[in-house]
């Protein structure tokens, strides 16, 4: 968990957090951190990263001894690798340590357990010695695969607080202990020694009985838990790497005339560089020379592509589609828009609180209460002048039936099922965080470009002067435009040969940089562009037609003049279209209590026009890229909880910052990073699925939770008595996880609202 700093003069520091369990520990560090003199720090459980603002000179060790002192490791990050880097070390699981050896306890206990589990569960299994064979299979897994927990668990006890690892900690090495007692001390290791089927309860001395498998069960559920959840968590910081990606790697540089390919990295603020048609623009700068139309809806959300010249400022990372431009370097570097918005995406990812897990929260109360009944179990016994020996074994029956194996099946299990169900339906949920945050979103805030609408430019409108047909329009324009690489030109030749079919080669044709094109079709030379294109070969549209196109303009669609012949012909509309499905998601949205809000970077018009379509009462426009972040904030700030569904770079640290990110999975990779939810679809009624979907399966996550604790509990005053055999302990075991599984099986038959 963190909570944001107040901004404060001096030098930034990041440390990278190592050996928290929950989001109680990045509280404490946070806590600890902010006591030192002049230093302000912000501490996140998810990312396992601290920044920390300190005076300038301040040394970093001093932090990190800090750290250390409160029971964490702490360090500087490493130099940032090139991804092929990465490749060479084995990928992500094998760079990280941590991860490598969560996997290596787990595969070890998943090995050594399942033996020991079917000894003590089926007597026809267990021969002469096998309580000896089980000690040599679970000792390495209640001591070495279960170290983090037992770690954890003293960390936590210095700091006063109990969590789950507590919890696990107590009750398997409480097991352990006691079966050492039984096997060394009492009659468990007698040759022969079988646990029976006992449905009878009577007081023992339980020096019979061994819980080994209690122990290691509960060991290796846990770990798979916190194995997959782990993973998961990993992938935080690659919305960081997708955003850096999206730049050009080389540069064709001007320098003294002669055109040379550097590394984007050696490129200097003043250089001349070139880019050609189909290029990305290296970095930010302003064209020296040439005209084009650049592609920025990665960045800024705009489907329409923007007419530059020279003296227009251009964005790195965009990529130009039309003709060759000269650019001059303005910004290099992190000063570039593109290394801002990564800034923005680690910022907001840094500082949104982790959901503390909600075993972790019931294992505070119930860690204190089963110490207490245990030595009230001890004291009563001791009081009641019975031996020492039977008050210690029902001590310690309560600490080991406290144990509940279920509560590490718990949430994987319904995280894995509907995980999985969410998979079938197009909804990726990326970790059990993001199922806590859906819990209380009252407000979802929804990009326009890719989102709400399809993010591609459409033929929309024909209009035709009188006399002209239609279809010879369509015919003669969509040809010469075919031959144009624009978005736009693309657009009308696609919808063109959807209205006429194949369309005829143009015998001749040319850009007009700025303008349009012209060309010779079937004979007949054809001009389609700008009205100015049409006004240098002295032809102008008809008054109702002008008035046509200046309606069409201010909705905010392209309008495109078709002449040949010497007269103008016509008109074709352009415009992004909203998704067919767009208005049912709204609506459903409202049906499950949601406020839906648009956020565009497009002009008013336009986002009330596309608001209206689809049943959105509230718009927020002509925002900033960068600004789109401050609007989510602001909204939390008002007391709301906020989902954003967004697909372009320009929403990814909007996504990050929200409580609940939802990207579609056919935008950028970098926004898909960003999210907590990946529509894979692209369909915004999937959206609404995934919300509900995850209330549901948190739903699930908690009824296994009070099951998972009301077995234990249930068998708690049974184990104070005295009475507590090995079979009860497994049956509570084994049952308590059957239910969670088959509870957890039945988020398999949850239904899709979309058609």
């Amino acid at each position: 968990m963190s909570t944001s700093a107040p901004p404060t003069a001096g030098t930034g520091v990041e440390l990278e957090i190592g050996g928290m369990t929950c989001a109680s520990c990045a509280m404490r560090i946070e806590k600890k951190l902010n006591k030192l003199d002049g230093v302000v720090a912000s501490v996140n459980y998810a990312t396992e990263k601290a920044k920390v603002t300190v005076p300038d000179g301040y040394d970093p060790a001093l932090l990190i001894a800090e750290v250390e002192k409160t029971g964490y490791s702490a360090a500087m990050p490493a130099p940032k690798r090139h991804k092929n880097d990465d490749a060479a070390a084995g990928g992500t699981e094998d760079a990280d340590p941590e991860l490598r050896s969560l996997r290596n306890r787990l595969i070890g206990a998943v090995l050594l357990t399942i033996p020991v589990i079917a000894m003590a569960m089926i007597p026809a299994l267990q021969f002469t010695y096998w309580q000896w064979a089980s000690l040599a299979l679970a000792a390495p897994v209640i001591v070495w695969a279960a170290w983090p927990f037992h770690q954890a668990a003293w960390t936590n006890l210095k700091h006063g607080a109990a969590t789950m690892d507590t919890l696990i900690s107590l009750g398997t090495s409480a097991a352990f202990l006691w079966s050492l007692y039984a096997l060394f001390f009492g009659t468990a290791g007698t040759p022969g020694m079988t646990h029976a089927f006992e449905f009878a309860l009577a007081p023992s001395d339980g020096a019979a009985n061994i819980y080994l498998e209690v122990g290691a069960g509960v060991t290796m559920f846990i770990l798979a838990g916190r194995y997959f959840e782990k993973r998961s968590k990993k992938q935080a910081g690659a919305a960081l790497r997708a955003l850096l990606e999206l730049g050009a790697k080389e540069v064709a540089v001007l320098r003294g005339g002669v055109e040379t390919k550097i590394p984007v990295e050696e490129l200097q603020v003043g250089d001349e560089f070139i880019v050609r048609p189909g290029e990305k623009i290296a970095t930010d700068g302003v064209v020296v020379s040439g005209t084009s139309a650049v592609d920025a809806s990665m960045l800024t959300g705009e489907a329409v592509p923007v007419e530059v010249a020279a003296g227009d400022a251009v964005t790195g990372a965009t990529t130009n589609v039309g003709g060759r431009l000269v650019v001059r370097a303005t910004r290099i570097g992190s000063d570039t828009q593109l290394a801002q918005m990564a800034q923005l995406v680690e910022d907001a990812q840094t500082g949104k609180a982790a959901v503390q897990r909600l075993a972790d929260r019931i294992s505070g109360i119930f860690v204190p209460i089963v110490i207490v009944i245990a030595i009230a179990a001890l004291g009563a016994w001791l009081g009641a002048g019975f031996p020492v020996t039977a008050a210690f074994t029902a001590a310690v029956a309560v600490l080991v039936i406290a144990c509940p194996c279920a509560l590490g099946l718990a949430t994987p299990t319904a995280l894995l099922v509907g995980t999985g169900r969410g998979g079938q339906m197009g909804v990726l949920i990326k970790g059990p965080e993001v199922l806590e945050s859906t819990r209380k979103i009252d407000t979802v805030v929804l990009d326009k470009t890719g989102t709400v609408t399809s993010g591609k430019m459409t033929l929309v409108g024909v209009h035709v002067e009188p006399g002209t047909d239609r279809a010879e329009l369509l015919r003669l324009a969509g040809a010469l435009e075919d031959a144009s690489e624009h978005p736009i030109a693309q657009a009308i030749a696609k919808g063109a040969t959807q209205e006429v079919g194949a369309l005829p080669t143009p015998e001749d044709f040319a850009n007009i940089e700025g303008k349009g094109v012209q060309g010779v079709v079937d004979g007949r030379a054809v001009l389609v562009g700008r009205d100015s294109l049409l006004a240098d070969w002295a032809l102008k549209l008809s008054p109702e037609l002008a008035s046509t196109k200046a309606h069409a303009e201010g909705e905010g669609k392209t309008v495109v003049a078709v002449g040949w012949d010497g007269e103008a012909r016509g008109i074709l509309v352009v415009a992004d279209t909203v998704k067919p499905t767009s208005a049912e998601a709204i609506a459903q949205f409202k049906a499950i209590g949601l406020t839906p809000i648009l956020l565009t970077g497009d002009n008013e018009a336009v986002a009330r026009q596309i608001a209206a379509q689809v049943g959105i009462d509230q718009v927020i426009a002509e925002v900033l890229p960068q600004d789109k972040v401050d609007v989510v904030t602001r909204l939390q700030r008002e007391g709301k909880t906020v989902a954003m569904i967004g697909d372009g770079v320009n929403d990814a640290p909007a996504l990050a910052q929200a409580d609940l990110g939802l990207a579609m999975g056919t935008g950028a990779d970098v926004a898909i990073e960003a999210s907590d939810i990946t529509l894979v679809r692209g369909d915004l009624r999937s959206a609404v699925d995934a919300i509900r979907l995850s209330r549901k399966t948190l739903g699930t996550i908690k009824t296994n939770l009070f099951w998972a604790f009301a077995y234990n509990v249930a068998a708690i005053p049974v184990a104070a008595l005295g009475m507590l055999n090995p079979m009860l302990a497994g049956a509570a075991m084994a049952l308590s996880s059957v239910f969670v599984v088959g509870n957890s099986l039945r988020l398999r038959g949850f239904k899709s609202i979309a058609k």
